[in-house]
């Protein structure tokens, strides 16, 4: 009885303290718990990402536009957490009319993770992006883990790919 309780109040203690935290609510997609849909495209500034050479890594997938206000909330947040992790592999996807627009929008939002303009909205239809933002978090094992909606915020992101790296 006593040992059980000292761990019991130990558990407690490390939880207070920091201790391992679950994956944040996911919001619902038809993706979550499946592999994450590949893909090869060519970004912003002419490099290739192809998803199939991210095996093994965690992946982070972000829609966004210009015309997105909550996008314009979480890009900064995702820029700080692909600058504290180089191990992550950050995709953003714009939905943008124009690839000149996606560009402003990553040189105003400082974005140094690959970028990729959506032309006719493809790979957002393969990933069944229904509003944005929205956030794909892969585990090492290529599966989607979480998905984060308009309602998402930098603490859930950050808690979906700290849980991801376990």
């Amino acid at each position: 009885m006593r040992r059980a309780l000292c761990s019991v109040a130990l558990g407690l203690a490390l939880s207070a303290c920091g201790g391992a935290r679950a994956l944040p609510a996911s919001a619902p997609s038809p993706l979550a718990g499946k592999p994450l849909p590949s893909f090869t495209r060519r970004t912003l500034a002419g490099a290739a990402v192809d998803t199939k050479a991210l095996a093994g890594k965690v992946v982070v997938v972000k829609f966004f536009a210009e015309y997105c206000a909550p996008c314009t909330k979480t890009l900064p947040a995702a820029q700080a957490l692909a600058s504290e992790h180089p191990e992550v592999a950050f995709i953003g996807i714009s939905e943008d009319e124009r690839a000149s627009t996606a560009a402003q929008l990553v040189q105003r939002h400082g974005l140094t993770f690959p970028v990729i303009h959506d032309a006719g909205q493809v790979l957002s239809g393969r990933f069944r992006v229904r509003e944005m933002p929205a956030t794909f978090v892969t585990g090492r094992d290529g599966v989607v883990r979480w998905v984060g909606g308009e309602n998402q915020d930098e603490a859930a992101l950050r808690d979906a790919v700290e849980h991801a790296l376990k």
